[in-house]
């Protein structure tokens, strides 16, 4: 037990250096020690250790073969598709064979397929889901036909994934049967639902999003909002408009998002005076939503959100002032910059099933270094004194290489988000914006100075 423990360890350390003794574990006679040591050559992630993790799936053990096809999918290597395509038709456990068919939609191997939709009709659900799902990430031009039927499956996960699935391809021809599964469907599967009806977008989609907006599960209002903002429906401002003043704070927050990012300049007003809701999660969602709808009158307002105490509200402010190159913050924005230095980030949003709600475990703390470098970078091409360029360069200096190349956590307020720069990169970006403010200047000056 203590072995394993220790093995575990290792590996949530990524020590590199304890992977040969690692392979090594995996030969052991205890069963625990080699499920640890696959556990954390998977954490570690490297190359190296592919084929020892093949070797793993011949385990006679269901255990340690399961937790090395888990490993095999963090290494996203290609070349160990087949063998896990060939355990994911033979094994006798299905937990392995779940396993098998995760790593595969996580690898994204378009020759897995034939061996994916094998698995479609595998006895337990938990291998149906899975394989549902690496279908769509293997690439199968024909996922979403070969996933339709899963709507009427007899387990929820299952019909779960067909209906992300659906979404994801924008499926028309889908939409008769996820309306017909949201007539019926459980609270619990209504979101993934609203969504994927959103991403698809037929009139007939829109309807049922406006239905379910007015839903007495406050979670599935909060999706229903979400689809109609994801298709920009006609139905979408009014729908949303009505919902600032829902008794959730959840809802009154997906309200004001959807206004900001259908681009609604008619609710810049109403979502001003949302900045003084008792909920920080409303308070920062219509921070989020003015910055969206360029709303520069509300500036002074959005300003305030730097004192709020809560830390996402703070964070929109940030990201907020920073998008809008707001001249006046710029000192204050500054400071707060020179004051933060990067944490590490430990938590994210969870929906708890329970009752519906969202309980929201904050790490802005840890993110709002990030959207300070952006937000001073924005503002250094108007920076007449240099401050902000100054005190960007400063703080570069202070972080070590590995913190200046992890990919950088910044806000996305208009959807899941696809900004994939480094912290190095918003640096650099700032740097490049003050270059293109000299050559301006540069080419100003050679103009005044020809002769006439």
């Amino acid at each position: 037990m203590a072995a394993r423990r220790a093995a575990l360890r290792l590996g949530h350390l990524k020590e590199s250096r304890a992977r040969v003794g690692l392979e090594a574990a995996l030969r052991s006679s205890e069963v625990g020690l080699r499920v640890g040591a696959a556990s954390a050559l998977g954490s570690i992630g490297s190359a190296k250790s592919r084929t020892v993790l093949e070797r793993g799936l011949e385990d006679p053990d269901w255990r340690v073969r399961a937790q090395a096809a888990y490993a095999l999918s963090r290494l996203h290597d290609p070349r160990s598709t087949t063998l896990l395509a060939e355990t994911l038709s033979r094994d006798e456990s299905a937990l392995v064979r779940n396993a098998c068919a995760l790593a595969l939609g996580r690898v994204g191997d378009p020759r897995a397929i034939p061996a994916l939709e094998r698995a479609l009709d595998d006895t337990s659900d938990r291998v149906r889901r899975e394989a549902v799902i690496a279908l769509e990430r293997s690439h199968d031009p024909d996922a979403a036909k070969k996933v339709r039927r899963f709507l009427e499956d007899p387990a929820r996960r299952v019909r779960i994934a067909a209906t992300l699935v659906l979404g994801l391809r924008r499926d028309p021809e889908a939409v008769p049967g996820l309306l017909s599964l949201l007539g019926r469907a459980h609270t619990f599967e209504k979101p993934a639902l609203l969504v994927a009806l959103g991403r698809i977008g037929t009139p007939e989609c829109g309807a049922a999003l406006a239905h379910s907006a007015e839903d007495t599960a406050r979670w599935v209002r909060v999706c229903a909002i979400h689809g109609l903002s994801e298709m920009r429906s006609p139905l979408t401002g009014a729908v949303a408009k009505s919902k600032l003043k829902d008794p959730s704070w959840a809802v009154r927050g997906a309200a004001a998002l959807a206004l900001g990012r259908i681009g609604d300049r008619t609710a810049s007003e109403e979502l001003v005076s949302l900045l003084r809701d008792s909920s920080a999660w409303a308070r920062r969602g219509a921070i989020y939503a003015l910055g969206n709808l360029e709303a520069r009158g509300s500036l002074p307002s959005i300003r305030a959100g730097l004192d709020d105490p809560d830390p996402e509200v703070r964070l929109a402010a940030v990201w907020a002032l920073g998008h809008l190159r707001d001249r006046d913050s710029a000192s204050r924005l500054v400071q707060l910059l020179k004051e933060t230095r990067p944490r590490p980030s430990t938590a994210s949003s969870i929906l708890m099933q329970g009752d519906g709600a969202v309980r929201l475990v904050s790490d802005a703390d840890a993110r709002v270094f990030d959207a300070l470098v952006q937000a001073v970078g924005a503002l250094v091409e108007g920076d007449e004194d240099g401050v902000a360029r100054t005190v960007l360069a400063t703080v570069k200096r202070t972080l070590p290489a590995s913190e200046l190349d992890r990919p950088a956590r910044l806000p996305s307020p208009l959807g899941p988000g696809t900004d994939r720069r480094t912290l190095r990169e918003l640096f650099g970006n700032a740097r490049e914006g003050l270059g293109e403010r000299r050559s301006r200047r540069t080419r100003a000056t050679t103009r005044s100075a020809k002769p006439v």
